[in-house]
């Protein structure tokens, strides 16, 4: 099982997970899903013990290999990246608020005589410190050895982040899939399955209006830029696309992304610098989804998205993105901290998340792909006015 695509295991498990809680609903036998509940407050406490972790050791290598690059190239890069990257999330937040409440308003995830499983029992993992003071540290750390290259301390981090990478991806990812099925089994056990899923599909489909919609306005201010048609510049990105939704990579897809960007007429030596940094820094297309799919899990749960909430959210994810991993789902583990910390999501509300975005994983790369492209027609008019 461990060779199938991650999003088919996810799918697999949900199958699993639904059909137990049905089966135990109708039987009312309830031990099944008290382990399912069990294993999900355990493995919950877990990743929150390792969020802070994950922070560091993904987040520190990535800000000091930064100081490689040229000064004003990465800079205008780096600007034009997270611009565009908290602008896709308020674009979201905006479109999230005019259409979520009324495509799943009054849609709650618990039924209404309230059935709830409680774990067997627990076991408290406390982090060995908080994600915002795991955040600094990083940052501290990143900007301190991005000149300090050949240090043992930048080759420990080295180290730390390649555990910390096959931790994600040698047991969070695989176990994963477990996880999720656990809280739809629980879904299902409390008679709100059918209702949840009907209400992510909604979600899905405003989804994939809203990457559309971004690239297109990210299209259109760039045909400006070049004085081309938009179209014309997003149909020469479309192999990028496709070759994005087959490998979820950006990383993977650099090599067609480069030659779909040169078509388009941007300078060549652009192209070679900007197009791999972007495919690190520019996560567009992950944070819309994050940014949606939290609203609806807030909605499901009751509560009301309000501005207040996601204004220091998204300016945050931003900068999260840029320690996503190369692995599948690894935009929501890197996020997973701020939705706890910003958003109040435990246990049950982050393997949603997760299956959330693991589903439409392949079309948010794509468009963060896609999304490179311009950047390279951004930084290129950049660099030639300055020039």
């Amino acid at each position: 099982m461990k060779k199938m695509p991650l999003i088919l295991r996810i799918l697999i498990w949900l199958i699993i997970g639904i059909s137990l809680g049905v089966m135990c609903r109708t039987t009312e036998l309830s031990l099944p899903i008290a382990i399912m509940a069990t294993f999900r407050s355990l493995f919950g406490a877990f990743i929150s013990f390792v969020i802070p972790l994950i922070i560091i050791g993904l987040i520190v290598p990535g800000i000091a290999s930064l100081g490689n690059q040229s000064g004003r190239s990465l800079f205008l890069t780096t600007v034009l990246a997270y611009v565009s990257t908290i602008s896709a999330g308020f674009l979201a937040f905006v479109i999230g608020k005019l259409l979520l409440p009324s495509l799943i308003g009054g849609i709650s995830l618990f039924t209404e005589d309230g059935i709830t499983i409680t774990p067997i029992f627990t076991i408290e993992m406390p982090a060995i410190m908080g994600v915002m003071s795991a955040l600094v540290l990083a940052f501290l750390l990143g900007i301190g050895l991005s000149t300090r290259k050949e240090s043992s301390l930048f080759k420990v981090c080295q180290d730390f982040s390649e555990i910390m990478m096959s931790v994600i991806s040698k047991v969070i990812v695989p176990i994963v899939p477990i996880y999720i099925g656990s809280v739809f089994a629980e879904l299902s056990y409390s008679g709100t399955i059918f209702t949840t899923i009907k209400s992510f599909l909604m979600v899905y489909l405003v989804l994939f209006g809203l990457q559309v919609l971004y690239l297109i306005i990210l299209y259109t201010v760039a045909g400006g830029i070049k004085r081309k048609n938009p179209f014309r510049l997003l149909k020469n990105m479309f192999p990028a696309y496709l070759t994005a939704v087959g490998t979820q990579s950006s990383a993977a897809t650099i090599p067609i992304t480069l030659e779909c960007a040169k078509s388009n007429d941007v300078d060549e030596e652009v192209c070679e610098f900007v197009i791999p940094l972007s495919a690190t820094i520019h996560i567009a297309g992950d944070t819309m989804t994050l940014v949606l799919t939290s609203m609806a899990i807030l909605l499901l749960n009751g509560q009301s998205p309000t501005l207040a909430m996601y204004i220091p959210f998204i300016l945050m994810l931003g900068i999260m993105m840029i320690a996503a991993p190369g692995v599948p789902g690894g935009g929501v583990m890197a996020a997973l901290g701020l939705l706890e910390s910003m958003l109040g999501f435990g246990s049950f509300e982050k393997p949603l998340m997760i299956a959330l975005h693991a589903a439409q994983d392949s079309f948010g790369t794509a468009t963060n792909v896609t999304g490179d492209g311009a950047m390279a027609i951004f930084v290129e008019r950049l660099i030639k006015r300055k020039r």
